[in-house]
């Protein structure tokens, strides 16, 4: 668990130090710095999408201030697969070094490629790697095994270094009947126990989960159920890199005779890369563009759209406010949600269904149907690999703090000591030498937020006047005094937004204010920072007392 802060020793030589930039009590920003030797190496890069006590946030960072002032030892950035949470900060690294070597897998570095091309960096040091594949960079030797998750091209590394040997899953589970055949590589895991593995890093976002998590392909009956009563429009929302989950919405707008329309910038993008690189197979004239969507009737058209997390810009959620300039769903017409939902997005989602419900539209998800199957190991998936691999140490990662608990829960009940069962946080620092992981250290890993082009810029106290400006209102208050006669020369003229719908509202209160001021003013206050907060005072008094609320007050008092 989190500990105060502690500035760890200095690295001792052959010992490999772990720190988690970001993953580590989140569903997001997944990051992690592997250090030995003085060479680094970073395992994943990606985003957290804000809540909604972030209001105006575009994305959240994981902790690159703890390593910016060592970029130059950086021997490489290793990418596990092509989600969001893994590669969305990749933009924001190499805009800080631009000719870091970035490893990956075929998809996930045409993914990151498409990122970066959009962000304008380029000439980036792409190396494209393989499950199987086993290389040396610096102090550290990779091996690349083959998982399966919700994307194509998964992969886990295993990092043997001086200091030990470490397997860090990315996302996985262990799906039998993949849809593209592609296992999760038990045999290298068994090969790996044989030979010995010092910490496992696993995937712990489903460990609260008991079992093992369902098979993509037994979302396909309620989907075709879906698909045969559908007599009107079908909209299918999905994550936009979900190749698996938009190729059987493909398959089943085939068997059903609809065409496919994609809705979204990113899924646009990312399912065209997926169909060039072959990941994702498009019948012949099935695919349509969004402006032919009019030469088709309702029930003769499919479309795939963004927006199953409740983003509030998405293509989902501009449907369901009657936003979006081409989409409409109305009575009659059906939503499938083919997602699951991220801790931390459940308020949006429901509002999404909820605007579509009142519409009329009949909204299809996974709480009233099996349409959607995780991407994640369960419970007794996870202990199928600790039994497998036998680690010395354990080190859960990915998941907020109750799937990191029940992670490491996991790893005792299998044989790792107590004690070696590590449940820590970002920003923690954890030494890896002679067989042995212990914490020496806690650095500070906040929140980089991003705003716009800002990044880094917006602190608590920003975050806070956001918040009062949307949950409490703003009042202005301007009031014009003259110091030498003393006198009160105009207003005070108050306003409101978000507060009251009638500035007269204030009328009751506007001659105290005008008390106040001149007696400021006759008792010799010539400071207009001190009449501007006597203003807020009696105005913040008089609200509070009589509505309960504490908006923003912005008092102006301007002296001639």
């Amino acid at each position: 668990m989190r500990e105060s802060l502690k500035t760890p020793p200095a690295l001792a030589r052959d010992t490999l130090r772990i720190t988690p930039l970001g993953g580590l009590g989140d569903v997001g920003r997944n990051m992690t710095s592997f250090e030995i030797n003085s060479d680094l190496l970073f395992v994943d890069c990606g985003v957290l999408f804000p809540s909604d006590d972030q209001p105006g946030v575009d994305l959240i960072l994981p902790g690159l201030h703890l390593v910016e002032d060592r970029l130059s030892e950086v021997k490489a950035l290793v990418l596990t697969h092509g989600h969001e949470d893994h590669i969305g900060a990749v933009p924001y690294l190499l805009r800080r070094r631009s000719n870091i070597p970035v490893f990956g897998s075929r998809l996930t570095l045409a993914l990151v490629r498409e990122k970066l091309r959009e962000h304008r960096i380029r000439d980036v040091d792409f190396r494209e790697v393989a499950e199987g594949d086993r290389l040396a960079i610096g102090e550290f030797d990779l091996e690349f095994l083959a998982v399966n998750h919700s994307i194509p091209d998964a992969l886990a590394v295993i990092l043997r270094t001086p200091g030990g040997t470490v397997l860090h899953t990315g996302d996985f589970k262990m799906d039998q009947l993949p849809l593209d055949g592609r296992l999760t590589d038990l045999r290298g895991f068994a090969r790996l126990g044989d030979e010995g593995l010092d910490l496992f890093m696993a995937d712990s976002t489903n460990a609260e989960t008991p079992g093992f998590t369902a098979h993509e392909r037994d979302i396909e009956p309620a989907m075709e159920r879906v698909f045969a009563n559908a007599k009107q429009k079908l909209i299918v929302a999905c994550f936009a890199s979900h190749v698996h989950r938009v190729q059987q919405v493909m398959d089943a707008a085939v068997r059903h005779r609809r065409k496919v329309v994609y809705v979204g910038r990113s899924m646009v993008r990312n399912m065209g890369v997926a169909r060039e690189l072959g990941y994702l197979r498009v019948p012949e004239n099935t695919l349509i563009d969004l402006k032919q969507i009019d030469n088709y009737r309702d029930d003769e058209v499919v479309i795939i759209s963004t927006g199953s997390q409740g983003e509030p810009l998405s293509a989902l959620s501009r449907i369901s406010n009657h936003e979006h300039p081409v989409v409409t769903a109305g009575p009659g017409d059906v939503v499938l949600l083919a997602s699951s939902l991220i801790p931390g997005n459940e308020n949006s989602v429901y509002r999404v269904i909820n605007g579509l419900s009142r519409n009329g539209v009949n909204v299809v998800h996974k709480g009233n149907a099996l349409v959607h199957v995780s991407g994640h190991a369960s419970a007794g998936e996870l202990l199928y690999c600790y039994n497998l691999l036998k680690p010395k140490n354990a080190l859960p990662v990915h998941g907020e703090v109750r799937h990191l608990i029940a992670n490491a829960k996991l790893a005792v009940a299998t044989g790792v000591p107590e004690k070696r069962a590590l449940v820590v946080e970002d920003g923690a620092v954890i030494d890896l030498a002679n067989g042995k992981a212990r914490v020496v250290g806690q650095l500070e890993c906040g929140y980089i937020f991003v705003d716009g082009l800002t990044e880094g810029e917006i602190g608590d106290t920003e975050l806070t006047d956001r918040k009062i400006l949307g949950e409490e209102g703003f009042i202005s208050v301007v009031a014009v005094v003259n110091l030498h006669s003393g006198k009160l020369v105009s207003g005070p003229d108050i306003h409101a937004r978000g507060f009251a719908d009638d500035d007269t509202v204030f009328d009751v209160i506007r001659p105290e204010l005008v008390n106040v001021i001149e007696k400021a003013l006759a008792d010799g206050v010539e400071d207009t920072f001190q009449l501007q907060q006597q203003v807020r005072r009696t105005l913040g008094r008089w609200v509070n007392n009589n509505f309960r609320r504490r908006p923003m007050i912005l008092p102006i008092v301007v002296a001639t």
